[in-house]
């Protein structure tokens, strides 16, 4: 029997495990596939205060960029502060908004002339009205930090504090009256004093095996992947005002803008888009299609670079655009991680440290009730 049963084992439940494991709790972790093979595998890493209106969700990712600086102190994975992320305006209209939102947020940026632009990015196409420049924005490699926090919480906590269990698929729950005491799988009931859904973008389907109903559902988006560059041609995360727009939007339908990133291995990485449309996974050309052509229109040098790979992944969407954090009150001793969209890797660590503050009896660093499962009962 374990303190704690996480079910799933991408970057947010790896998040989860490893902070309750740093708590002194014991946790299992189980998913029906490998770590990482959900969204967390088919994200771009982004660890991004630049794209949060004011409020809870921004609050948990100053937090989150606060922890991920200290979990790569460790090392073992990529982490590539980049020196931040721009945002680019492709109109004076555009760019005063861009402003005005930087300023209510109250984090650390510069507001970038139309003049300075190359200065920050030299490749960048010419027109252009402006930016603001956000420092703090980062990115991981998301595969290989899930991994890792897995592999540090089950070596560096205690014997036994972390056991994870790949392969094994939760068909149910174990309950002591009203209280969830564990879960049912295939491969046999495993008791516990709490279950943490951090189930992703399959999230609502797992609480619906508790009785109890969350609105996430699958937002897919699709990610180019150039070759190998001899030269790195982009310093920073760079992605036009569009992108906010599109996170924050409630649209089933096609929504596409430019972000363009480098990374260590000298890819380019190249999103982003979002469409409600099922777990279909069908490659779609006209989107890839469009990925390019905003891609080159903000960097014509990629005009000639060859696209090698192209993958696809969902977000899990939630309807008022924030994540499920917290102790469901419809079913005593569960406790939801899930819901965060494209954010999730960015606000991994903060979820996870909040919810082992919570079962660890302490108080949280910041208030749930934003994210509270209840908003929804």
């Amino acid at each position: 029997m374990s303190d704690v049963i996480v079910i799933g084992a991408g970057v947010v439940g790896a998040a989860c495990a490893y902070y309750a494991a740093a708590a002194g709790l014991d946790v299992t972790v189980l998913d029906r596939g490998p770590v990482a093979g959900g969204t967390t595998g088919a994200g771009e890493g982004n660890v991004l205060v630049s794209d949060k209106e004011p409020g809870p969700e921004l609050d948990l990712a100053l937090l989150s960029n606060r922890l991920w600086r200290e979990l790569a102190e460790h090392g073992g994975f990529e982490y590539e502060p980049k020196g931040g992320a721009l945002v680019v305006a492709e109109t004076g209209e555009v760019q005063r908004q861009l402003v005005e939102l930087a300023g209510k947020q109250g984090v650390e940026h510069t507001v970038v002339p139309d003049t300075e632009l190359h200065g920050y990015e030299p490749h960048l196409a010419d027109g252009l009205a402006g930016g603001v420049f956000y420092p703090q924005d980062a990115q991981v490699q998301p595969m290989l930090a899930a991994a890792r926090l897995l592999r540090h919480g089950a070596d560096s906590f205690g014997h036994g504090a972390l056991r994870l269990r790949t392969g094994v698929t939760v068909t149910g729950f174990v309950r002591s009256g009203e209280r969830v005491t564990g879960v049912r799988t295939d491969h046999g009931d495993i008791l516990a004093d709490a279950v943490v859904n951090a189930a992703g973008t399959w999230g609502g389907q797992v609480a619906a095996l508790a009785g109890v109903e969350l609105p996430i559902l699958p937002r897919r988006g699709f990610i180019l992947v150039t070759e190998p560059l001899r030269e790195p041609l982009i310093r920073h995360k760079v992605y036009t005002a569009a992108y906010v727009t599109n996170v924050a939007s409630d649209s089933a339908d096609l929504e596409t803008s430019a972000v363009v990133e480098g990374t260590p291995a000298g890819s380019v990485l190249i999103g982003a888009s979002r469409e409600r449309v099922g777990f279909d996974r069908t490659t779609s050309i006209p989107v890839l299609r469009r990925l390019a052509a905003q891609a080159t229109a903000l960097f014509p040098v990629l005009r000639n670079r060859r696209v090698i790979r192209s993958y696809c992944g969902f977000r899990p969407y939630c309807p008022d655009h924030l994540p499920v954090i917290g102790p469901d009150p419809r079913a005593p001793g569960l406790l939801h991680a899930c819901g965060h969209e494209g954010a999730g890797i960015g606000l991994a660590p903060a979820t996870g440290h909040l919810l082992a503050q919570l079962l660890s009896g302490e108080r949280t660093a910041l208030d749930l009730a934003p994210f509270s499962p209840g908003r929804f009962a």
